[in-house]
C-alpha cells in the first residue's frame, strides 16, 4: 500500500526515515524519530485518539503485512523501527490496561471462561452502528462506513493468524478452523476479505488495501494497530486469542443488521454477501472462539485468564470509542472521516 501521509512530527519523522537512502542519514533520521515520539508520548491527551502516533505504528506495522510502496522490507526489523514500536506499544497498552473496564476474571476452565464472555459481550451497551446502518443510515454514510471498516476487512483475519504459531494444542486446532473459514477454505473467491473488496466496488469504491487509510480518524487506526500489537507480542497471546472471541460473539447479529440496511438503500446479493456470510459463519465461530480458543486456553496455560479478558474488553472499549465518533459526526450532519468524504471529494473509485 502507499505510504500514509504525515499527521504530525512523529509520522514526518518516520516517512523521512523510510525514504533515507545511506548510513549516515538513518543515523541521524533514527534520532530524530525517537526524539519526536518522546516528545509526542510526553504532551500527548489521548494516545488512542492521536491521528500523528496512530498513523506513524500503522505505517510501522505495515511493514509486516504488504509493505509500503517505495520502501525496502529491511526497515521492517531494523533498530530504530523496533524501538520506535516498542516506545509506542508501551504507552499504548498501558492505556488500555488503564482505562478499559473489566470484569471479574473468571476461574481457568472452559465453562467458566465461555461463560465470562457470553457474559461480557451479552452485557455491552456501546453505541449500535448497526442499527444506524439497518434503519437510518443515508447512502453517503453507508460509503463512510466502508470506508472506515475497509483499513482492516481488506486484511480480515491477518491480525488474529500472528497467534498461530504462540499457541498450542486445543486452542491452536481452534484458532486454526476459525481462520480457515476466514480465507475462504483455500479459495480466493471465498475470502472474507474478498468478499468485502466485493461490496466495496459493488457501491464504486476502490477496493485496493490501503487506499482510504488517509481519510479514517485515529480511532479507526487505534482499532487496527491494537490487534497488531495483540498478534505480534507472544507474550500477549491471551490478549489476542480473548480479542478474537469477543470480535466472533459480537458479529452474527450486528452483520444482520448492516446486510439489511444495504437492503434498505437497494442494494443487491452481490453487495450484502458479505455481511450474510457472517451471519451464518459467526454463529459457529463464537462457540468455537468462547470454549475451543480461549477456554481451553484457559486451561492450558491458567495464566493467562486475565489476559483473555482484558483482550474481549479492549476490543469492545475501542470499538466503542469508534462507534460513539462515527455516530456523533452523523448526528450532527457531518462526515465520519478526517477530511472532506472520498465520495464528495472525487477520490477515484
Amino acid at each position: 500500500m502507499k505510504t500514509p501521509r504525515p499527521r504530525g512530527p512523529v509520522s514526518a519523522a518516520l516517512v523521512d526515515l523510510f525514504s533515507n537512502r545511506t548510513s549516515s542519514a538513518a543515523t541521524e533520521l533514527s534520532a530524530a524519530l525517537q526524539k519526536s515520539t518522546a516528545a509526542a508520548l510526553d504532551e500527548l491527551p489521548d494516545l488512542l485518539q492521536n491521528d500523528d502516533v496512530q498513523v506513524a505504528l500503522f505505517a510501522a506495522y505495515e511493514l509486516r503485512y504488504s509493505g509500503l510502496t517505495g520502501v525496502t522490507d529491511d526497515w521492517e526489523w531494523h533498530p530504530a523501527v523496533l524501538e520506535f514500536c516498542a516506545a509506542i506499544e508501551r504507552s499504548f497498552e498501558q492505556t488500555l490496561r488503564e482505562r478499559v473496564p473489566l470484569p471479574p476474571v473468571p476461574a481457568p476452565g472452559t465453562d467458566s471462561v465461555a461463560a465470562a464472555l457470553f457474559e461480557l459481550t451479552g452485557s455491552n451497551s456501546g453505541p449500535s452502528v448497526s442499527r444506524y446502518i439497518a434503519k437510518k443510515a443515508t447512502d453517503e454514510q453507508a460509503h463512510e462506513f466502508l470506508i472506515q471498516r475497509s483499513v482492516y476487512q481488506l486484511k480480515e483475519a491477518d491480525p488474529h493468524s500472528w497467534a498461530i504459531p504462540r499457541l498450542r494444542g486445543r486452542a491452536k486446532a481452534a484458532l486454526v478452523e476459525i481462520q480457515a473459514d476466514e480465507y475462504g477454505g483455500g479459495r480466493f473467491e471465498r475470502m472474507h476479505s474478498e468478499l468485502f473488496a466485493r461490496t466495496m466496488r459493488g457501491l464504486g469504491l476502490d477496493d485496493t488495501y490501503g487506499h482510504y487509510v488517509d481519510a479514517v480518524p485515529a480511532i479507526t487506526l487505534a482499532s487496527s494497530n491494537m490487534m497488531t500489537m495483540f498478534g505480534t507480542h507472544r507474550r500477549l497471546r491471551g490478549a489476542i486469542a480473548g480479542h478474537l472471541a469477543a470480535f466472533e460473539m459480537t458479529s452474527a447479529l450486528p452483520n444482520r443488521l448492516y446486510g439489511n440496511g444495504f437492503r434498505r438503500l437497494g442494494y443487491d446479493a452481490g453487495v450484502t454477501h458479505y455481511f450474510d456470510e457472517h451471519v451464518e459463519a459467526d454463529a459457529v465461530h463464537e462457540q468455537i472462539a468462547a470454549r475451543d480458543l480461549a477456554g481451553a486456553l484457559s486451561e492450558d496455560e491458567p495464566t493467562l485468564v486475565a489476559d483473555i479478558i482484558f483482550g474481549a474488553a479492549a476490543g469492545l472499549y475501542i470499538d466503542g470509542l469508534a462507534g460513539t465518533q462515527m455516530l456523533t459526526a452523523w448526528a450532527g450532519g457531518e462526515s465520519s472521516l478526517r477530511t472532506e468524504s472520498p465520495i464528495q471529494a472525487g477520490v477515484p473509485a
